[in-house]
């Protein structure tokens, strides 16, 4: 077995033998010509001229082998409901649904927005699409009406797939109001909507001549069979947006062959998940982790994937580790915040199931702190992954890779450079690079591997200037995070550039902040915040939730709590990383997909409007927010 170093080193040095190796892991209907065009650099073009298709990959390629394997899995605590649908009825739901947007108008080449909850047809929507060539754009079911509308005009999508209502925490989400509105506000509203009527929502209404039912339509189409579209390898695939610093949020768009190659290698190098094993992540469709390792990345490897509606601790905080046994997961993949969460939870359900069949948990999404990673990996006795990337580049740009090398895993570092992704650290000041152990803008020098985004949908300019513009000597991709490079080479992620905090001319990441405070024994979570401050220009804020809530149930107990935290702090990174204070709350504002509003938080702590809170899991966490500062 080669090392990941030589593997790495390879995929840089020798990109068209290298990625051509990892093209022959899928279907190709004509070969490609042309592994890399960068004539125009930043944009990449891979594997040109080559002729593919996603669904195809997906799901018609295993048909032959595995028809009667599970290819998803879904389970609902929301609405008590578990059903399984082998290959050969997903192939035989997608082509009912391929025919129901052809029969709508739907062509390639056309947009589609899908807002939906996590249930089967969202799943079906995504591959019917990407069988026709249209391009999807998936919603995360739960932006207000006005995030929707936006949406809708950058995409200007010919149809919109929803549903009446999504289910959260017991409560029924209606949706299809949301619907009504974005179309009433957007300046070009799709012409049809196909609505997925789950009867939560009985006072849910339908626009005549513009809503179409799915129920009725499927009947309609019970044996239709849609031959695949082949798409040439840099059509575009999707459109997700992600938000931008203007408030416009930006349209990451993806093409099809350079994604569909750099899932399936991710799925045999990184993931190590291999055909008719099962592989449970625990997004949402609404975000790239959901489009990548729940929808794509598994059915493009033979596994079962599990699509799960639902919260960690609800029936109770086992359900995680209860579906890993029931179905024999062999990979999880997860978020820090998420296990932050069931720290706070009774350590017995993590013992009450067998795991055996769980090789690794990954987790991504936001930094890994130490003490999070070493809890998870000793209670769940299972090799524990951190692993970092963004919406943008689609798949892992940090992380370990046991499909080619058992490398020893360091709590809260992410590894080492995927294969494919030629990383840096430089020098904010001029752009150099950074030594071991000095932190550094992480950055990534173009062209950006197969799978990344390959533009801004609509606006190359703004592609170019938001991601490649950060230094003026050199045109290099900006991830907007500092990160640190131990002598081992191993990486860390201190947080974003834009959220490090400047204390008397000492540049301090929130991450290293927050990593400090976790260490105190009765810490279960904690977000730091930079304040502005006359004297020292920034101060860190940080508002942290106890274990034990009982120690701050007095004025005296609180001041206590703050000390003995501070005095952490001191002892974990000294004296300059003291928070200014500490607050303590019950619950951290986050959005349903579980990020931290850290922005938020800020926004309030400098008396600032909180901005757009459309997608907050629990809107009394942040009044918790409000109450502590107001009470300083």
């Amino acid at each position: 077995m080669t090392s990941c170093k030589e593997f790495h080193r390879r995929s840089i040095e020798d990109r068209d033998g290298f990625w051509t190796e990892q093209a022959a892991l899928v279907d190709w209907h004509k070969p490609f010509s042309k592994v890399l065009d960068y004539s125009r650099p930043p944009f990449a073009k891979w594997f040109v001229g080559g002729e593919t298709n996603l669904c195809h990959n997906a799901v018609d390629r295993h048909l032959a082998a595995r028809g009667d394997q599970k290819a998803i899995v879904y389970i609902s605590t929301e609405v008590d409901r578990e059903i399984s649908y082998t290959y050969r009825e997903l192939h035989a739901e997608v082509n009912r649904l391929a025919a129901i947007m052809l029969g709508m108008g739907v062509k390639r080449g056309d947009r589609v927005i899908i807002y939906m909850p996590m249930i089967p047809e969202a799943a079906f929507a995504m591959l019917a699409c990407a069988r026709i060539g249209a391009i999807h754009s998936v919603v995360f079911g739960g932006f207000a009406a006005a995030s929707l509308a936006a949406r809708i005009d950058d995409a200007k999508p010919s149809l919109m797939i929803t549903s009446d209502a999504g289910m959260r925490a017991g409560k029924i989400v209606p949706y299809k109001h949301l619907v009504d509105e974005s179309i009433r506000l957007a300046k070009h509203p799709p012409s049809k909507v196909l609505l997925v009527d789950r009867k939560l929502d009985p006072g849910m209404t339908r626009v005549e001549g513009r809503d179409a039912d799915y129920a009725t339509l499927r009947a309609q189409h019970m044996n239709a069979q849609v031959p695949v579209t082949w798409m040439e390898s840099s059509e575009p695939s999707y459109i997700l947006y992600t938000s931008g610093t203007t408030g416009h949020p930006k349209g990451v768009q993806r093409d099809v062959g350079g994604y569909t190659v750099a899932l399936a290698a991710s799925m045999k190098h990184i993931y190590c998940g291999a055909p008719g094993e099962t592989m449970f992540t625990t997004s949402d469709i609404g975000w790239v982790v959901g489009h990548s390792y729940i929808i794509y990345g598994p059915l493009l490897a033979g596994m079962t994937s599990i699509l799960y509606e639902g919260t960690p601790i609800r029936p109770d905080a086992g359900i995680w580790w209860k579906i890993v046994a029931d179905h024999k997961v062999s990979v999880m993949f997860s978020a820090p915040t998420a296990i932050r969460v069931l720290k706070k939870q009774d350590p017995a359900f993590l013992k009450k199931y067998d795991l055996s069949a769980l090789r690794h948990l990954f987790l991504a999404g936001e930094p890994l702190d130490e003490p999070t990673h070493s809890w998870i990996t000793e209670a769940l006795g299972r090799p524990v992954i951190d692993h970092y990337w963004q919406t943008e580049t689609g798949w892992p740009i940090l992380s370990s890779m046991p499909g080619i090398e058992a490398t020893p895993v360091k709590f809260g570092s992410p590894s080492f450079p995927a294969y494919g992704y030629d990383l840096r650290l430089l020098r904010e000041s001029d752009a150099s690079d950074a030594a071991d152990g000095e932190k550094g803008v992480v950055a990534i020098v173009p062209p950006l591997p197969p799978g990344c985004m390959t533009t801004v949908w609509g606006d190359d300019a703004r592609f170019v200037k938001t991601y490649f513009s950060t230094f003026s000597s050199k045109q290099v991709y900006s991830t907007f995070d500092w990160g640190i490079r131990d002598k081992d080479g191993y990486y860390f992620i201190l947080g974003r550039t834009d959220d490090v905090i400047n204390v008397a001319g000492h540049r301090l990441g929130t991450r290293e902040i927050e990593e400090a405070v976790s260490a105190h024994p009765n810490v279960a979570e904690v977000a730091v915040v930079g304040v502005a401050d006359n004297l020292k220009g920034q101060l860190p804020i940080a508002f942290v939730v106890l274990k034990d809530v009982s120690r701050t149930a007095t004025p005296e107990l609180r001041a206590q709590a703050e000390k003995d935290v501070m005095a952490t702090v001191d002892k974990q990174l000294g004296a300059i990383g003291r928070p200014g204070r500490v607050h303590f709350v019950t619950a951290l504002p986050k959005t349903r997909s579980g990020k931290m509003l850290r922005r938020s938080i800020q926004a309030l702590a400098e008396g600032r409007d909180p901005g757009d809170l459309t997608t907050i899991e629990d809107p009394t966490a942040l009044e918790q927010i409000k109450s502590v500062l107001a009470a300083k």
